[in-house]
């Protein structure tokens, strides 16, 4: 491999309607985990990614327009390849009803933003671990 390319060891969808958030994100996990990120603005836009490609990780925003976060979520794990992929919820929602219907609906952790990039990172490569574990 030549000096200074990197392979990317994992892929992870990033939701959020928000730019820099989803740029800031993919700047954290790209450079301390060495993922290939791709990134969707929108719910559709999401849920047409989530449906044509089995992601290692993804990091999902609640408060979203259109359906929202939390119905991205159900569909997720209603019906993509991605059923049981890690779904890391980054949002602003911190009261404990959003809390419980996120990983009630299948969200494996649940982060308020603004996120600590130390506590994010720690927390993908977490259930990137898990999930390479429960694949063996």
């Amino acid at each position: 491999m030549p000096r200074g390319e990197r392979t990317a060891r994992h892929h992870v969808l990033i939701i959020d309607d928000e730019e820099s958030t989803r740029l800031l994100l993919a700047r954290y996990l790209s450079k301390d985990l060495k993922v290939e990120a791709q990134l969707a603005g929108t719910c559709e836009q999401a849920l047409r990614f989530a449906g044509d490609y089995a992601y290692d990780a993804i990091l999902l925003d609640l408060l979203m327009p259109g359906i929202g976060g939390l119905e991205v979520l159900k569909e997720i794990r209603r019906a993509s390849p991605n059923t049981s992929t890690p779904v890391v919820i980054i949002s602003v929602a911190s009261d404990q009803e959003s809390i419980g219907r996120a990983l009630a609906e299948g969200a494996s952790a649940y982060h308020v933003k603004p996120v600590r990039r130390a506590e994010i990172v720690a927390t993908v490569q977490q259930q990137l671990a898990a999930r390479k574990k429960s694949a063996r």
